[in-house]
């Protein structure tokens, strides 16, 4: 079994971005996790693709997990994009390959502005329940959720899950909190916060900074996106409804989709096994060509 082995990059800013690498000796596949998430949440599709033959790589993003917290506090998207123009040329210098690249939700609205703006940069792009336009209550109440305990933070593992369970009914509870353990730090106060700056949220440049016009400005340039790109999309997402797919589909002539049945946003958390099937299928294919 091929094991995970920590390596780190340096982002737009010098700011040292945490990764680990699964290296099935192919070509480069660069996963880039949602807001508020960490790299752990690619553990299983990592392996199944270096299982698969590609080399695959987990980044923590900036202010996320055990990247560096930024001092500037820029964390909108164009700067996520910067970060990830940084990895792929450090990527593309030490494996000599243009890597592929998944991206759910903010990892995807990063890559496509990255690509849009600076590329090209990837031989091939997966999003993950993520295009340029998508349904703002659903926004509003994922960051609420996000922001509601920044400062309070969680006495115990289990008060977390519970917060995440009435956030998410729909998922099945693990047994385990090992994996919640991950995504928490242990604050000197001994209550449990969320592995991400509060800046990312709340700072003066936000992930909310420029968003509107960042997104109206992906809009317009989806026709010019050259590159085969596969959305996989949440059956009951919250955040991309069936008609921003289908826009992103007609405006973009090298994008194909793929619903996967019972998920919502969190779609490789939410049905994991199918969610691995479609980007396997379409990586491989990718790699071949």
């Amino acid at each position: 079994m091929i094991k995970a082995k920590a390596i780190e990059f340096a982002g737009a800013e010098g700011n040292r971005l945490a990764a680990d690498i699964w290296d099935g000796q192919g070509r480069p596949v660069i996963f880039l996790h949602g807001g508020g998430q960490t790299r752990r949440a690619w553990g299983d599709s990592a392996r199944q693709a270096a299982a698969a033959g590609m080399r695959a790589i987990t980044i923590d993003q900036r202010g996320h997990g055990e990247s560096e917290w930024v001092a500037s506090g820029h964390y909108s998207f164009d700067d996520y994009a910067l970060d990830v123009v940084a990895v792929v040329r450090a990527v593309v210098q030490r494996f000599d390959a243009m890597p592929a690249v998944v991206g759910a939700s903010l990892g995807g609205l990063a890559a496509l502005t990255a690509e849009l703006r600076h590329g090209p940069l990837f031989a091939s792009l997966v999003l993950v329940d993520v295009t340029p336009r998508m349904d703002l209550d659903g926004i509003m109440k994922v960051q609420g959720f996000m922001g509601a305990r920044i400062e309070e933070g969680f006495a115990t593992l289990q008060e977390a899950a519970d917060a995440i369970a009435e956030y998410l009914p729909h998922r099945k509870r693990p047994r385990s909190l090992d994996g919640l353990r991950k995504n928490l730090r242990l604050s000197d106060d001994g209550r449990y916060r969320w592995h991400w700056d509060p800046a990312f949220i709340a700072g003066v440049r936000s992930i909310g900074h420029n968003a509107k016009e960042t997104s109206e400005e992906l809009m317009a340039m989806l026709p010019s996106l050259r590159i085969p790109t596969l959305l996989v999309r949440g059956t009951q997402s919250e955040l991309v409804h069936e008609a921003y797919a289908r826009e992103f589909l007609e405006r973009t002539p090298v994008a194909s989709q793929v619903d996967v049945s019972g998920a919502g946003h969190m779609v490789a958390g939410d049905r994991n096994d199918a969610f691995s099937t479609a980007i396997l299928g379409f990586l491989t294919e990718q790699q071949a060509a």
